[in-house]
């Protein structure tokens, strides 16, 4: 017979965590949500969009400010916010020289506010408020860029369907057969298959999208997918090297089943620089239908 009390032996084992490691029904419902509103915004009015970009980069930017703070990396708050709204908004109005030239002044604006405040730390502090200015504000930009075009909606719906695609595609295939790791020290629970599955799917997804959505030649819209799936994992890759040195597992607990926006934004963000510069090459404005 055995030794364990009788509550032990009749209490059955907990269930296993899903291989996927989060919370399915919850993630699904947000990211369902999350989908409605970007694509709703986007095909309503660009103004709207407009707003809900500038809000999720400014969220963006407090989660990874929240996060580094927690190791004494204090980024000066109030020229980041203002760089958070300005630098979406004036790539938008005025293009890539605007939004290099906003980032520059926020970083100056940052140093100037921190200094005020003492010059103990304030390289290290100015440093973290610059890779926040730079990641997810600047680079966040590049969306207004994709909007503004004459056809930008179109260009942000090709951008966001080789871009998600990219997620779902590595999670099914990585769920079923996943089983080399890709960066074991970094993200555990990516796989070599799971890479595979994205470049493959996005591979489709870009194949259809752009000659559907901007009459492009479905062979780039094919490579345009793979590169997208590339640089999306390079985005989760980023994010989790952060959060692993940090020694946390989501920048906030903002989506349930998902973590924190940031969690939601970093294969986006890191994947909307080389889409922008892709479609403006394959698909020039001027000669989009």
């Amino acid at each position: 017979m055995s030794d364990l009390p009788l509550e032990a032996q009749a209490s059955p084992a907990p269930p296993a965590p899903p291989k996927a490691g989060r919370d399915l029904k919850a993630a699904i419902g947000v990211g369902l949500a999350l989908a409605a509103l970007v694509v709703g915004t986007v095909l309503i009015d660009k103004r709207a969009f407009m707003v809900v970009l500038v809000v999720a980069i400014a969220v963006g930017a407090w989660e990874l400010r929240q996060a580094l703070a927690q190791r004494g990396l204090v980024a000066p708050l109030v020229p980041l916010l203002v760089g958070a709204i300005a630098m979406p908004v004036s790539a938008f109005v005025d293009g890539p020289e605007a939004l290099v030239l906003t980032y520059g002044w926020v970083i100056t604006g940052m140093t100037l506010w921190r200094m005020a405040d003492g010059l103990d730390g304030a390289v290290r502090d100015v440093s973290a408020g610059a890779l926040i200015a730079l990641y997810p504000c600047l680079l966040g930009g590049f969306a207004s860029m994709l909007l503004a075009a004459p056809d930008g909606e179109r260009r942000l719906l090709v951008f966001i369907l080789v871009t998600v695609f990219s997620d779902i595609g590595g999670y099914a295939v990585g769920v079923l057969i996943g089983r080399t790791p890709m960066a074991p020290t970094i993200s555990p629970k990516k796989s070599w298959e799971g890479f595979a599955g994205s470049v493959l799917v996005c591979a489709v997804v870009g194949a259809i999208s752009l000659p559907a959505l901007l009459d492009g030649p479905w062979w780039a819209g094919a490579l345009l997918g793979a590169m997208a799936a590339s640089t999306a994992t390079v985005g989760d890759l980023i994010e989790s090297s952060i959060k692993r040195d940090l020694g946390i597992k989501d920048m906030s607990q903002l989506l349930p089943g998902h973590g924190g926006l940031m969690d939601r934004l970093d294969s986006l963000i890191v994947t909307v620089a080389p889409v922008w510069a892709v479609l403006l090459w394959i698909v020039p404005p001027a000669s989009a239908s």
